[in-house]
């Protein structure tokens, strides 16, 4: 697909660890799926400070680099022969390299460790912070049939995750589910804190918000089959709860998050770090 006179693609983030290999599965189906090409990037790093200079050792890590980007790069092409792979070999963070390339990107890709936390400093959780394309942390490889679970808030950053949501279970003949944690305090409508006493009203109001979030999504994407989940818990809860059953859940970036820098916001960040299954990220305005 073109946007404004370029050519997108799927960027994939490779190192040859097992993580990256399903994510390079993940990002190869979803390269097919979009009838893109596959970018597979590999940042190599010069693992001694920058004046400590050793022109022959740095030739030695960057060629060993090389080669793992080829292997990348054949394993992509092994995997799909009619796809157009490309090669992107850079020096530095993986994170700085893959967010210099997003804008030649429809999404990212990149592998992740099971959820027993994310360091701070991991590409996994520094990308997405910080990406103005949606990008997804892959834990497994996608299934041949699942379930996609979105979170929804009623906020811009919560019908741009619906958006990618829907066109995910669209591209991949998946069902959606569209789960609102809705005891949430902070974020109640009109500031209005004594609809938290009322559970009839509480379900009434949320309800709306999330039907009217929903809605526009069922028009677009009539093919989906899609359900709704209120659910009267905080929305890490009910999205975790709701992970379970799910090959992929989406959120959106809020920027309201206590981990600085990233400020991804506390749901998406606990989500992200601790979900069983692979995490979409995608930021307000993409939907």
């Amino acid at each position: 697909m073109e946007s404004g006179g370029r050519m997108s693609d799927v960027l994939v983030g490779y190192d040859g660890t097992d993580e990256s290999e399903r994510a390079l599965g993940w990002a190869v189906g979803e390269a097919r799926l979009r009838r893109l090409p596959l970018t597979v990037c590999h940042a190599w790093r010069w693992p001694y400070p920058r004046d400590y200079i050793d022109r022959e050792g740095m030739a030695i890590v960057k060629r060993t680099g090389e080669r793992l980007l080829d292997h990348g790069v054949a394993l992509a092409r092994n995997l799909a022969p009619e796809l157009e792979v490309r090669k992107r070999l850079t020096d530095g963070g993986a994170a700085s390299a893959l967010l210099h390339m997003e804008h030649e990107a429809d999404l990212i890709v990149v592998g992740s460790h099971e959820p027993d936390g994310l360091p701070v400093g991991s590409t996994a959780l520094r990308l997405p912070a910080r990406s103005h394309r949606p990008v997804v942390v892959v834990r497994s490889a996608a299934p041949e049939e699942g379930l996609v679970v979105v979170g929804v808030d009623g906020s811009s950053g919560g019908d741009a995750a619906l958006g990618f949501g829907f066109e995910q279970a669209a591209l991949r003949g998946w069902r959606i589910r569209a789960v609102y944690g809705c005891w949430e305090p902070g974020a109640a409508p009109g500031g209005d804190l004594s609809i938290f006493g009322d559970e009839a009203a509480l379900r009434r109001v949320c309800g709306t918000v999330l039907e009217r979030a929903v809605a526009p999504w069922l028009v677009k994407y009539p093919q989906v089959a899609a359900t709704t989940s209120l659910v009267l818990r905080s929305p890490r809860e009910a999205l975790f709860e709701a992970a379970d059953e799910a090959a992929l859940v989406v959120v959106g970036a809020r920027g309201t998050g206590v981990v600085e820098p990233l400020a991804l916001g506390a749901t998406s960040d606990a989500i992200l770090q601790q979900a069983p299954c692979t995490v979409a990220v995608v930021q307000r305005g993409l939907g």
